[in-house]
């Protein structure tokens, strides 16, 4: 399909998301923890991520891990990378962090500089700490990636913390120097999302990704990430299908990552089986994330060309008339298009009627229905590793903990909201319970996405 001039304004734009591909592709039996922070915590881009290889490899099973903890710094991470990391046994971790390092201070000038100086080279130290074990660690593949941006550009009231981005940067540089001396992969979510930030505010000032504190990407924001990590694994341009149908010489032209048996093609009547091995990368248009609904992951089509270079499922038919064709699938009428609409090319994949797209979006709901039951355990070990270890409580869940909780719930909202899915994770019964329905909802995943046939009829209405 024929780039229009505002896909081709963001390709040109994202193309350099990435300098390179670093990064290979996740392979079958892969276990891929993303560590870091609350943004990974809280976040969708690891399970959108997921959510691809579900649809576009699958037969290609992998397992993904949540593995961040809100608030945390490159120290904290250091600390638990055997228990929290190391312990999913992965073949695969991510590591991204600077946004809670670089600190929360309002300051001016020089005191700012010499501020961000020292927090800078605190957690540079924790990251060498970090780098020895992560190299002692020869069989997993690491993936350094970039912290999203602190938004210091946009006008919505919450004042700004200058030069913290900056100082964001520093740290993601020294990220990158150790992805490229010990031929780790790199991924830069930072540039990727200030790029757009800064064009998106050219039109309205008050354009953030970053929630109304300018740290949390939304799930637009998520999605982006998302792309910017799966366009780093060179995965761009891998078509769900590709058809291309000649129906004034009767013949099939070109046919990619699918099968097409049975066929009938005339002028006017044009039927086949299709099997693809593929499905189409189903979008969630309801807004949620970090505790209130903000915008939804679709949002981030506006933005970024993900359509165009990651979710192409394209009929095309040439030689048919100037009329009206009913596209029927299964027997169920799809719509209706014009010989110039087929002669184009139609991408199945914007069409949520279609059966496949329809079996897509039950593995996106078993998926996100995942991600919830994770993030329940994200939050027991949140209250964990950053409540209790500090005081030499870690992993007690005895009476006289939850009741020394309550009382700090008091003056910590945080842990006010965390406490009703402590009480329950406390027991291991119920964490263990918590992860079976993990596990069965991946096995399920992995049952339903497998691509079946369809019967494709293309009708000339008279």
């Amino acid at each position: 399909m024929k780039l229009n001039f505002y896909t081709l304004t963001l390709f040109l734009c994202f193309n350099g998301i990435v300098t390179a591909q670093t990064i290979r592709p996740f392979q079958q039996g892969d276990r891929v923890v993303f560590t870091g922070n609350s943004i990974t915590d809280g976040g969708h881009y690891h399970s959108y991520i997921w959510l691809y290889y579900l649809t576009h490899y699958p037969g290609r099973r992998i397992t993904v891990f949540n593995a961040g903890i809100g608030g945390d710094v490159a120290q904290q991470i250091f600390e638990r990378l055997d228990s929290d990391v190391f312990a999913h046994k992965p073949t695969v971790m991510t590591l991204t962090f600077g946004m809670n390092d670089t600190g929360y201070q309002n300051l001016k000038g020089g005191k700012a500089d010499s501020v961000y100086n020292a927090k800078v080279a605190a957690s540079l130290k924790s990251f060498a700490l970090i780098e020895a074990k992560l190299k002692a660690h020869p069989e997993i593949k690491k993936i350094m990636i970039s912290s999203p941006p602190y938004d210091e550009t946009s006008k919505i009231k919450i004042n700004p913390l200058l030069k913290k981005n900056a100082a964001i940067l520093r740290i993601a540089s020294e990220q990158q120097k150790a992805a490229l001396r010990n031929n780790w992969g790199y991924v830069d979510f930072n540039g990727g999302l200030t790029r757009v930030s800064l064009r998106e505010q050219q039109r309205d000032s008050l354009f953030t990704f970053n929630n109304a504190d300018r740290i949390h990407p939304t799930n637009d924001g998520q999605m982006v990430m998302a792309y910017a990590f799966l366009k780093s694994q060179g995965l761009a341009g891998k078509k769900i299908a590709d058809i291309v149908i000649n129906a004034s010489t009767n013949k099939m032209e070109y046919v990619e990552n699918c099968a097409i048996t049975l066929p009938h093609i005339s002028p006017a009547v044009i039927k086949f089986n299709y099997l693809a091995n593929s499905l189409p990368y189903p979008i969630d248009t309801v807004p949620s994330g970090f505790g209130r609904p903000q915008r939804a992951q679709s949002e981030a089509l506006k933005l970024i060309p993900f359509t165009n270079e990651f979710n192409q499922e394209v009929l095309q038919i040439k030689g048919l008339k100037e009329s009206q064709y009913a596209l029927k699938i299964d027997g169920k009428t799809i719509g209706t298009y014009s010989g110039a609409d087929f002669a184009q090319g139609i991408n199945l994949a914007l069409i949520n009627i279609t059966p496949q797209y329809q079996q897509a979006l039950a593995v996106m709901h078993l998926n996100e229905e995942r991600w919830e039951i994770e993030r329940r355990l994200r939050e027991y070990y949140w209250i964990h590793y950053s409540i209790l270890k500090p005081k030499g409580l870690l992993f007690n869940d005895g009476d006289a903990t939850v009741d020394s909780l309550q009382k700090y719930a008091k003056k910590d909202f945080f842990v006010a909201i965390t406490i009703p899915t402590y009480r329950k994770a406390r027991f291991k019964s119920v964490r263990e319970a918590w992860q079976q329905e993990i596990n069965l909802l991946t096995d399920k995943m992995y049952q339903i996405n497998k691509p079946v046939i369809h019967r494709f009829e293309i009708n000339l209405i008279k």
